[in-house]
């Protein structure tokens, strides 16, 4: 991972990711901007939040057309108690697949290289 202890390069940033924008009523061939926006975020770390407050952190696997992200070697995070403060119980899961009505929130990591070139693309 990119940033890690010991590196000399700057940390990772969570670049936030709007999953419904790649899942739409046509189907898109393999030469969709869509499919190759998709393509570029396989195999990075991705943060997945769920209505009920847990988040999943892993590697993005894949995603369906109805917006079902399969993430492997997935680690669960979620809050021991009611309370915002209470400290997080992780637990380590393997291949999940999260449902896309379940999906509250999508980030995936990138450099803040990658950040600034995705922002100067979109203007």
């Amino acid at each position: 991972m990119e940033g890690g202890p010991g590196s000399s390069m700057s940390p990772p940033i969570l670049q936030d990711v709007h999953s419904d924008s790649f899942v739409s009523g046509n189907s898109g061939g393999d030469g969709s901007p869509l499919v190759s926006r998709l393509r570029k975020l396989l195999f990075r770390r991705m943060l997945v939040g769920v209505s009920d407050g847990r988040f999943f952190l892993g590697v993005f696997h894949c995603i369906d057309k109805q917006g079902n992200i399969i993430l492997q070697d997935a680690v669960e995070y979620r809050s021991i108690r009611q309370s915002s403060s209470s400290p997080m119980e992780q637990r380590c899961l393997g291949l999940i697949l999260i449902p896309a009505r379940c999906r509250s929130s999508c980030h995936v990591e990138c450099s803040i290289d990658e950040q600034m070139s995705l922002l100067s693309l979109n203007k």
